[in-house]
Order: structure tokens, then sequence, then C-alpha cells
């Protein structure tokens, strides 16, 4: 039998050694050979050795520059699983990429530094993966050797994450599994560390087996955002997407929404393959009968018409802002990114400003928000879009905001009001 599979995504401030923690540990595994190591090393750049971190960063220029850019995607297994690694950069213009790699994971690795400690990134890619519905965790406490290995410094800043968890929305994060490593010299990655003989959880590599298997949402309504669609001579139409929720089958019928266009499923494939029905977490392709080339488009969302994809004439949405030169106010008309869909939309009211604490309203009907704030907010799109309510379906209520080329603010739709 074939090991359930996770994704997992690594998050955490720039430098803080996510890279080198993956490379690392892959390296121990034997999915990367020695050889390979010394043929890097020998290309190694000036003064810098990420000796490890090569192994994710597999862009030349990301070699060159030693930061992540893209989302990397690795596959290795322990005892218990098979992960898809998502290495998320920590640098601040690859947020974007963050908040793609977030809303695919199923679980993350949180690295901080043990001689920076918690940093700018380390808070907004916590808040980050709250907002975008990642709820377990392995805290990896990196670079133990810079502090001598000390327990103490371990002990402070283990409390520090439990509180900036805390602060960002996550339940019990003092239940989460902490680990001090230092991944460049491989201590307590594989092996216990001799150098930490006062720890004595498991290692990096075996609290990864501490995950759990997220229940697939296989008895909620169908709900397949559109990535593509193709034209295929001699086959028709043919949606490309992943199933987010519920079952999708040969012979099902389907509605496109906002498109409003029906359709019969003539047949699915995955991975080259025919199959007869796929189910939440499959990347599929499949043709339908009775539609019209340029009827349906990217950001399109397929249901089954009994229970459709909810269209939207307007939503409530807890935002969390991440960065912007100046501040957001009502009347501000960014592009939202909601799934495979990107529409401009119209903040038309602030409601309130939420303690990031505890999650209650602080202030009533602010002027405006800025970098650091959470928020209650009314939006209006410009166009019908599908979005659903978080404690319907979570997997459909993320959005990130994006404007002037940078992730201005990442949220979750709480209520909506549906378009007629």
């Amino acid at each position: 039998m074939a090991k359930p599979h996770l994704n997992l995504v690594s998050i955490g401030h720039v430098d803080h050694g996510k890279s080198t923690l993956l490379g690392r540990t892959l390296f121990e595994k034997g999915v990367v050979r020695e050889d390979d190591v010394k043929k890097f090393e020998a290309m190694g750049d000036k003064g810098k050795t990420f000796k490890f971190a090569w192994v994710m960063d597999a862009l030349k220029e990301e070699r060159e520059r030693g930061l992540t850019i893209d989302l990397a995607h690795k596959k290795f297994e322990t005892d218990k699983y098979t992960f898809t690694i998502i290495d998320a950069p920590g640098h601040r213009d690859f947020v974007k990429n963050m908040i793609t790699g977030a809303s695919q994971a199923d679980a993350a690795v949180l690295v901080v530094a043990a001689d920076d400690g918690i940093m700018p990134q380390t808070r907004e890619h916590a808040a980050l993966s709250f907002t975008l519905g990642v709820g377990q965790f392995v805290i990896v406490i990196n670079k133990m050797d810079l502090v001598e290995y000390k327990q103490e410094v371990y002990n402070k800043l283990k409390g520090e994450i439990v509180d900036l968890l805390k602060a960002v929305g996550h339940r019990g994060p003092e239940k989460f599994t902490f680990v001090p490593t230092a991944a460049f010299l491989g201590e307590n990655i594989l092996k216990r560390s001799d150098k930490m003989k006062w720890y004595t959880g498991p290692t990096f590599y075996e609290s990864l087996d501490n995950f759990i298997i997220p229940k697939k949402p296989t008895d909620k309504p169908l709900r397949l955002p559109v990535q593509d669609v193709y034209t295929i001579t001699g086959v028709g139409t043919v949606p490309v997407g992943r199933v987010e929720t519920g079952i999708i089958k040969v012979g099902d019928a389907i509605v496109f929404e906002p498109a409003g266009v029906k359709g019969e499923v003539k047949s699915i494939e995955m991975h080259h393959e025919n199959i007869q029905q796929a189910e939440p977490g499959d990347n599929i392709g499949f043709n339908v009968r009775g539609i019209e080339k340029g009827a349906v488009k990217r950001g399109d969302v397929i249901g089954h018409p009994n229970k459709p994809p909810t269209v939207v004439k307007e939503f409530r949405a807890r935002v969390a802002v991440l960065q912007h030169p100046t501040a957001l106010a009502a009347g501000y008309s960014p592009v939202f990114h909601v799934h495979t869909a990107q529409v401009a939309c119209k903040i038309s009211e602030i409601t309130n400003k939420l303690d990031p604490k505890t999650g209650e309203p602080t202030e009533q009907k602010p002027e405006f928000i800025k970098k650091g704030d959470m928020a209650t907010i009314v939006v209006t799109p410009s166009k019908p879009i599908v979005i659903e309510k978080a404690s319907e379906f979570p997997q459909m209520s993320r959005f990130a905001i994006r404007d002037m080329g940078m992730t201005v603010a990442a949220g979750v739709c709480v209520d909506l009001t549906p378009a007629k």
C-alpha cells in the first residue's frame, strides 16, 4: 500500500535555515547523493556556503543570490508518510508564493533561528498560516550551535513562539512539537544530538510522523475551482483544476459559476490515466459535454446544480494587513485573489479593528487600517465571483489582496450576501 500523503510547507524568516534544514534531511535520507553535494560545493559562491540549501533552490538564479524565490516541490518519505515539501520563500517579495503554498498545505514546519529569535517574517508567516488554515506545526529552533546549545536560550524562545502563535489565533500551540537543531551540522535532524542531551523529544525527522492526515471533505458539496480550460481537437472542452471539496464522477451534471453554464462530465483524467471519480486534493482534467469554447474560464468554480457554488454580491471578511506604503481606507479597490479567480473588489466599509491576540473588536468604524492591523471589512466585487463562508467551506473562503506588485493583506470570508 502507498503511504498516506501530506503537503508540508516550510515557513520562517529569510536566512533562518529553512532550505538548509530540508536539504540536510533529504541528503541524510539519501534522496540527494554525496557527489551532488561535492559538485555544488565546488560551484559554491564567494564566502557564502548554503551547503544544503541548493537542494531546494533549484533555480540557478536562486543559487547565485542565495535566496529561495519560487516554490520548490520535493517528495520524500518518512516511516509513516509520503511528503511533498513546499519550500515557501521567507523573503518579503515572495509572500505571494507563500500564500499559494500554504493554501495547499496540510501541515507546516516553522523555522526560527536561535540567535535571531522572532523576526518580522516569522510573525507574518505565522499570521498567514493561520489565516490560510494551516493547523498543525513542527517548530524548529535552528542554529543552536550559534548559542552554544544552551537549554535556557531554547526554553525562552520556545515561550516567545508559543505567545506569538497564540497572538495570531492558533489554538493550543504549546501542544505543537518543538525541536532544537543545528541543520547545517546535522544535529538532531535524523540522529539525536550529543550536544543537546537535555532535549528528550523527537528528532526533526521523527517529528514529521507526529502529523495527522486531515480528513478529506468528501461529504461536502462539490467545489472545484478551474485553473485552466483547454480545447482539444476531437475531444472538446477540457477544464483542469483541483477538487477542494466533494466528489466529481463521470456522468455528473455540473454547473460553472459565476458563468452559469451547465454541462455533463464525459471523462476524468488524472496523471494521464482515466478515472471514474475524483476527490479532494486530486488535480484533474475532465472533458465536459455541451459547453461552447470560451463559455467558461479560469476562476470559475464547478459544483453540482442542486448545491451550486455561491456567487456573491458582497461579503464580510476578517483580514490581516501585511504591508502597505500608507493605509487602506473605505473605497480602496485592489485585486482580490480568491482560489483561482482574480477580481478587483472595493473595500466598501471597515467595520472594526480587531485585537490580534484575542480577535475581539478594539475600535468601531476606523477611518483606515495599516500594516500590522487586523480588521473586519465589507467587500463589494466589481464583477461576479464565487467565495464561500469559512464556517462552511474553509477551503473556498481564503483570499489574498494584491496591489502595486505586492501582497497587501490576506483574509478569510466570514459572511456573505448571495447575488440574486
